[in-house]
């Protein structure tokens, strides 16, 4: 320190040998020319020189003592500071030991020497390997004796002259305890609104006679309040089979815990035709305003119907959470909202230029019954019309599509990806069948080049669905989408004439997704395939497309002898290779294993390219599409599917073992 002082010093004195060299000089030039004026010169030089030097040494004294006293306050102040700074303080050798502590941070720990132990010993966050990144201390956050701390520090390099690097760890504790105490109690106080419906409303109503139905919704407004009475909160019916609720989001967590029983509480209400009451419940939580969180919980509400009903959506910040969903779809008995749709749809084709229809990737009967079906519509409504089809799915839709292109009708309808991408334009409507995913379509960049989308779907609706669609037919009770377009067909304004191929590809297109009418299907899809027989179905026709070759058959025929049984009652099987038809194999190969007794849920497995994929089937006690979405697929309670990208088959079957877990256990704690 004192070499340091006089360092700094030597740098502050005058310099005054720079002048009295000049002087010498000029001296002496002089001198050279008057020899007389070197005696007299050099005099008066010497005197400037004694003066110098001694002024020069008063001052340096004086300069070296100010710095002195100053460096020793400031020393003073700075272990001052230290000893009584403000928040806990404690400085560290790189491997956790303490050096040196203040007062406060004794206080914190609460023990009195600590000094030579470790930090770690207090503080698990705390290991010096978590601390320092990138040469810096990262802050951590850290829980400490029911308190919450937020530390910050340096890292201070302490011999700056030695070659050999040697660092300290300076820290700082900020207590945060009493802000998150704040925070959360903001959090839990703000409000979140909640929209509830009764699902089938209507039913109940046809169902029960007229003096007892305002007894059943007067039990409904009970048990919806009894409920909700613990939160506090507000629950108001403002339509018919509508209510409308306020809660602090604190008691969120207590619904989600509970499962929210209402579900089953108002599925006990006792009624004489056997209907059971089902709500479905839209909660908007996190909303930024009213009115945002208004639209965020009807957004929540429809997306719980089109999944199903009797189930309840959150919606945070546009990520969904679901409870319920256990029941089975209702079929709805008034074929109004049908007649509505087709009169708009029907509009909207003779609004728009052209039409384009687009199904799903790697298309199914269904996918192509539909599209088929639309497109014969458009004809009808004088509108040139196109289908998207990059290419088949599976050989029974290459058949399906080598007869029709056989018929000689249907030069220059299907189309690639390029000819749509040019052919749709503004104007153009574009409708979208068996499918309300925009990832899932043939041509995803379709959607892009017109704002005029309708979507006509039966699948149970995930949360990444076509929002953007002027019109939305989706209808998870129906058994395909080749039904809902029958059932449009008939209740056009201007009557639709179908050709034959059109209503067997209509009629192909149910049979495959019905399972030859066993799995969800009801009095309209019954309906649907008696109106497609007026126009001629050959059923034995129909058949014989969906028949398999030898190969396919032993194909199938293995996968179902490697089956596992898991859990007593699902049936998983794999197919090490990967197959020609993968997405047909594993489709058949999952219905067949429902054959075999006490089997409720069939899941198959194969590689297709660098994914597995994996097909689910159920008879309707086990919601495969919820299993399966965990896997990122989707589809109806009893059909679904997924795809899972860069993961063995193996690897894929444990994912699918821990999501069937998962859904069971959602379902024990539920009951």
């Amino acid at each position: 320190m004192e070499q340091e002082n006089r360092r700094i010093s030597n740098r502050l004195v005058s310099k005054d040998w720079i002048y009295l060299t000049v002087i010498f000089i000029l001296i002496a030039i002089i001198g050279v020319l008057n020899h007389n004026f070197i005696v007299i010169g050099g005099f008066f030089w010497f005197l400037m020189l004694f003066y110098s030097l001694y002024s020069n040494g008063k001052r340096k004294e004086e300069i070296e003592g100010y710095i002195e006293n100053l460096t020793f306050n400031m020393d003073s102040v700075t272990k001052d500071t230290l000893l009584n700074f403000p928040l806990p303080m404690l400085t560290l050798e790189l491997n956790g030991m303490i050096i040196w502590h203040n007062l406060l941070f004794q206080k914190l720990v609460q023990e009195d020497s600590i000094v030579e132990r470790y930090i770690y010993e207090f503080m698990e966050e705390l290991r010096p390997e978590n601390l320092i990144k990138n040469n810096k201390i990262i802050p951590v956050t850290v829980n400490y004796k029911n308190k919450v701390y937020k530390v910050l520090g340096n890292l201070v390099r302490t011999n700056q002259k030695s070659e050999k690097e040697h660092y300290t760890l300076s820290l700082y504790f900020i207590d945060m305890t009493e802000y998150n105490m704040l925070l959360k109690k903001h959090f839990e106080e703000e409000p979140d609104i909640g929209v509830v419906i009764i699902d089938n409303y209507d039913e109940l109503m046809q169902g029960v006679e007229d003096s007892d139905r305002s007894q059943l919704l007067a039990e409904i407004d009970k048990r919806l309040k009894q409920w909700f009475a613990f939160t506090n909160g507000i629950v108001r019916k403002y339509e018919r089979d509508k209510y409308i609720m306020l809660f602090e989001s604190k008691y969120l967590a207590e619904m989600e815990e509970k499962k929210f029983e209402i579900l089953d509480s108002v599925k006990e209400i006792e009624l004489e035709n056997n209907f059971q009451v089902t709500l479905s419940i839209g909660i908007a939580s996190e909303m930024t305003d009213f009115a945002d969180g208004m639209k965020e919980a009807l957004d929540a509400i429809e997306l719980a119907l089109g999944r199903g009903g009797d189930q309840v959506a959150i919606n945070k910040n546009n990520e969904y959470e679901f409870f319920g969903g256990r029941s089975k779809e209702i079929e709805k008995r008034t074929r109004v909202k049908a007649r509505v749709m087709a009169t708009a749809l029907e509009k909207l084709i003779e609004q728009s230029e052209n039409v384009v229809i687009m199904g799903h990737a790697n298309p199914d009967a269904d996918s192509l019954g539909a599209s088929l079906g639309l497109f014969r519509v458009a004809q009808c409504l004088n509108r040139e019309a196109k289908i998207a089809l990059n290419e088949a799915g599976t050989a029974n839709v290459k058949d399906m599509l080598e007869r029709i292109e056989n018929s000689g009708q249907y030069e220059n309808v299907f189309i690639g990806k390029n000819e749509a991408l040019e052919y749709t334009k503004q104007d153009t409507l574009l409708i979208v069948v068996d499918t309300h995913r925009a990832s899932f379509t043939e041509v995803p960049d379709l959607l892009d080049r017109t704002k005029k989308v309708v979507v006509i779907d039966h699948h149970r609706k995930v949360t990444d669905f076509i929002g953007d669609a002027i019109l939305t037919y989706h209808e998870i009770y129906a058994s395909s989408a080749c039904e809902l377009v029958t059932e449009l067909l008939q209740y056009m304004d201007k009557r639709v004439t179908i050709r034959q191929i059109e209503a067997e590809a209509l009629y192909a297109g149910i049979i495959i997704d019905t399972k030859n009418f066993t799995l969800k299907t009801g009095i309209r899809t019954f309906e649907a395939a008696a109106f497609l027989k007026k126009y001629g179905v050959d059923t034995i026709a129909v058949k014989q497309l969906f028949k398999n070759d030898i190969g396919t058959y032993v194909q199938k025929a293995e996968i179902v002898k490697n089956a596992e049984i898991f859990d007593d009652e699902i049936a998983i099987s794999k197919c090490e290779t990967e197959l020609l038809n993968t997405s047909l194999v594993v489709a058949q190969a999952a219905d067949d294993l429902l054959n075999i007794k006490g089997i409720k849920a069939s899941f198959v497995l194969s590689p297709n390219d660098s994914r597995i994929v994996i097909s689910g089937r159920s008879l309707g006690d086990i919601n495969v599409q919820m299993i399966l979405e965990k896997l990122g697929g989707g589809g109806s309670m009893t059909i679904a599917g997924a795809q899972v990208p860069n993961v063995t088959i193996d690897e894929a079957v444990e994912q699918l073992k821990a999501a069937i877990k998962e859904y069971k256990e959602n379902l024990t704690s539920e009951v």
